[in-house]
């Protein structure tokens, strides 16, 4: 009922899997010691197969074991007898969206049907309370899905969607959740106008991305007297707005809708992708 393996940094996560298998198959409780030497430097992929055996113990583990085994070694190229890639440098769930995305194009091509272009990129760097906690969504994995499934709403009828479904799954939606959702709505905004930025550049908000006519140019001066446009870099920096009863520059939530009336101020013409999304904070 014990098992122990020398210089396990040496033996590939499949191996080590199978090894811990060979033990626990009685009434007694079994033991499996995977030893490496503490003078040796040791590989970051060494380091990554013996964290995931350490993590992944519970009865049912095999399939978590599996997907990082293939995210370490790679899964080759996929479409053609070649068997590399660079799945390491890019994170499998990239790799699969790429291809996916490759194959897409691949048949629209095939069919005649035009390629639907690629989204912009868009940074946002704001101060914001907006993740999912830890109490709240239980388990690295099911974290990670919320935000994959919320990074990836298209518009605010899918993030109103991820709303009640968390709100089903996990109870009354926190602040910082309502946060991250909305900065997930800002970013549609954002994306549909064709800013690649809207960061914090020290007592200014910098908007990235923006071609302002000399209309709205105008428009700009009147509603902040203090911006400036830059045009050869497309940019526009705002003073940070304050509350009026502290003075303090606006954070969080505040920040975030003043932004929105920002972008929809400089582009009137533009609407939001839905109006179906309603929450009380917004």
């Amino acid at each position: 009922n014990t098992l122990i393996v020398e210089q396990a940094d040496r033996y590939g996560l499949s191996q080590l899997h199978q090894l811990r298998g060979r033990v626990g198959r009685g009434r007694e409780r079994a033991y499996a010691y995977f030893t490496y030497a503490p003078d040796r430097p040791m590989s970051q992929t060494a380091y990554d197969r013996l964290t995931t055996i350490a993590q992944n113990t519970d009865l049912g583990a095999g399939m978590a074991v599996a997907m990082k085994d293939l995210e370490i070694r790679g899964a080759g190229n996929l479409l053609g007898g070649e068997q590399s890639g660079h799945i390491a440098d890019v994170g499998f769930d990239l790799y699969m969206r790429l291809v996916g995305e490759a194959v897409t194009d691949f048949k629209r091509a095939v069919d005649g049907e035009p390629i639907a272009a690629p989204a912009a990129d868009l940074t946002v760097e704001l101060p914001l309370n907006a993740h999912l906690p830890h109490d709240y969504v239980p388990g690295e994995r099911l974290r990670l899905e919320a935000y994959r499934t919320i990074a990836s709403a298209e518009s605010t009828d899918a993030l109103a969607a991820v709303r009640e479904e968390l709100l089903d799954r996990y109870g009354p939606v926190p602040s910082p959740v309502e946060n991250l959702l909305a900065v997930a709505r800002f970013r549609l905004q954002a994306r549909s106008v064709g800013l690649s930025e809207v960061a914090l550049a020290g007592p200014q908000v910098r908007l990235t991305g923006l071609v302002l006519p000399d209309s709205l140019q105008v428009r700009l001066r009147r509603l902040h007297p203090r911006a400036v446009y830059k045009q050869a870099l497309r940019q526009v920096l705002v003073p940070l707005p304050r509350e009026p009863s502290t003075h303090q520059p606006l954070r969080d939530i505040a920040l975030l809708h003043w932004c929105e009336e920002l972008i929809t101020g400089l582009t009137p013409a533009t609407t939001p992708t839905s109006s179906s999304f309603k929450n009380p904070q917004w």
